[in-house]
């Protein structure tokens, strides 16, 4: 879920994206003293995908008590949108998989880059494209995004995806 949120007397215009330890983001949006904040479910909370209602209930326990302590200002804040949608990603390492599948030699993976996949597509597809071309990445190593990490077991960890 993505939560809209308005407090005037919030932190003002030069405020950066933030991710709470708990893995909570709010970020400035535009004028206003107008928010957005959310936080990725716990794989044991995920929401039911056929249900696209927003559960405030899950704001006001899992998100509002996170931000009202990291930034109390945000104490005052009320909601006054949401909306809930899809967001899917490697859950393995929640980074992108990049590279030739390990038992086709035919198929070529670019994915798992949830919201980053626009921001990452140009050095990706050019990556991919050497690997397909010359067998090898030439300009830009991004073997570390392969299969093997997940084969072995061996996770690059990303603690805050957004």
């Amino acid at each position: 879920y993505i939560y809209v949120l308005n407090c005037p007397d919030g932190p003002g215009l030069d405020t950066p994206f933030l991710i709470d330890y708990s893995g909570v983001w709010f970020r400035r949006e535009g004028l206003g003293g107008n928010y957005i904040a959310g936080t990725s479910p716990e794989e044991a909370l995920e929401p039911d995908t056929s249900d696209l209602e927003v559960d405030h209930q899950f704001f006001e326990e899992k998100i509002w008590p996170h931000l009202a302590s990291r930034v109390p200002a945000l104490e005052k804040l009320k909601v006054t949108s949401a909306w809930a949608g899809f967001y899917d990603y490697n859950t393995f390492d929640q980074n992108g998989i990049i590279g030739l599948h390990p038992q086709i030699n035919n198929m070529f993976f670019a994915t798992g880059f949830s919201g980053h996949g626009l921001q990452h597509s140009p050095a990706v597809g050019r990556a991919v494209a050497e690997l397909i071309m010359q067998g090898n990445f030439t300009s830009i190593d991004l073997s570390n995004l392969g299969f093997r990490r997940i084969i072995q077991q061996e996770p690059m960890l990303e603690r805050n995806i957004v």
